[in-house]
């Protein structure tokens, strides 16, 4: 005997038609429930929640939207160089808690610094109607989010400043961060300073060298060795082996970015130079402080970042037709130790 066939478990989604019908209801009248309209008695409104609550209904809030001509799909697009990047995660958390507190949701995406996934990934958010978009960016020209800027989609720049294009931005002082870090080294007696460099494609990445080359330059030095274009602990961490094979090797060392950090950390570990050779990081790291030496870094703030971002393009949106702005947010020096180590020759 053959098994009568499997019937789906699956439930069909209810419609605005289903509502309306277990209402007794028009559509229009539903619509204008959902929406929040007047001219709707309040035991009608009852009956459409009620029938909302019954069935479980979700509204297409981008089809809503585009009903309205008010654009308003409780989107945020966030584009990000990682999402599971620990500064970028903290970013996301910042933009998502100011987007709960209005009842909107985050959609976020990573780059991975590639700048032709950077604009398939804009082109999506934006396809998705999203309400406005805040953006961590490497394409060496943004001028390509002109139309859609024209067409009254607000735009924030996070971390990374706009090029092509004006628009707001929330940014850190890389270029005065890197060149006070670097003094600091100077300060403790080193004249041999490498850099490990991040991707320069990036203008965080440019910021920082152009405050470490300075820095240098000032005190009548130049670099004892660099390397750019780190993108992995791996690379990181095989750059600073090259290093210490040099006839004179660097007694301290600057890292742009926290990745090369880690990787650089390792390496002083296995080679049992941690605490000969001094160094200072960009980005703070979780548990730094609690390796030995702890590692001194040049920390800035990716939740304020996130946080500022955030209200800015709430603001944008509530009606803010100001000028554009660049909020700098300052990073700040923790000596823990590693920075603080003196040369030994």
């Amino acid at each position: 005997m053959s098994n009568p066939p499997s019937r789906s478990t699956t439930k069909v989604r209810p419609t605005i038609r289903d509502v309306a019908a277990l209402a007794g209801v028009g559509i229009k009248t539903v619509s204008r429930v959902i929406n929040d309209e007047a001219n709707v008695s309040p035991q009608t409104r009852a009956r459409v929640e009620r029938a909302v609550s019954a069935l479980n209904f979700k509204p297409n809030q981008g089809a809503g939207a585009l009903r309205r001509g008010d654009r308003k799909t409780l989107t945020l697009g966030l584009l990000l160089d990682a999402v599971d990047n620990p500064f970028s995660a903290l970013i996301n958390r910042a933009v998502e808690a100011v987007a709960y507190s209005r009842d909107t949701a985050v959609l976020a995406a990573s780059s991975d610094n590639d700048p032709d996934r950077e604009r398939i990934m804009v082109d999506a958010f934006t396809r998705r109607r999203v309400d406005g978009l805040i953006l961590n960016t490497i394409t060496e020209d943004q001028g390509y989010l002109q139309a859609e800027r024209e067409q009254g989609t607000p735009l924030v720049f996070v971390d990374r400043p706009p090029i092509g294009l004006l628009a707001d931005a929330v940014v850190t002082n890389n270029y005065e961060a890197a060149r006070e870090a670097t003094q600091h080294l100077i300060r403790q007696g080193h004249r041999r300073i490498a850099h490990l460099g991040d991707e320069p494609a990036a203008s965080t990445a440019r910021g920082r060298l152009q405050g470490f080359t300075d820095a240098m330059a000032a005190a009548g030095l130049a670099a004892s060795a660099q390397v750019n274009a780190l993108r992995s602990q791996q690379e990181a961490y095989a750059a600073v082996h090259g290093f210490m094979r040099l006839d004179d090797p660097p007694t301290a060392l600057f890292s742009s970015h926290y990745l090369v950090t880690l990787g650089a950390v390792r390496a002083l570990h296995d080679l049992q130079l941690a605490e000969r050779i001094a160094m200072i990081g960009f980005d703070d790291i979780v548990l730094a402080d609690l390796v030995r030496p702890a590692i001194s870094v040049m920390a800035h703030d990716p939740t304020q970042l996130g946080t500022l971002a955030a209200e800015r393009i709430f603001a944008r949106l509530d009606g803010d037709t100001s000028a554009v702005q660049t909020v700098v947010v300052a990073a700040k020096l923790i000596a823990r130790g590693s920075g603080e180590i003196p040369p030994s020759d």
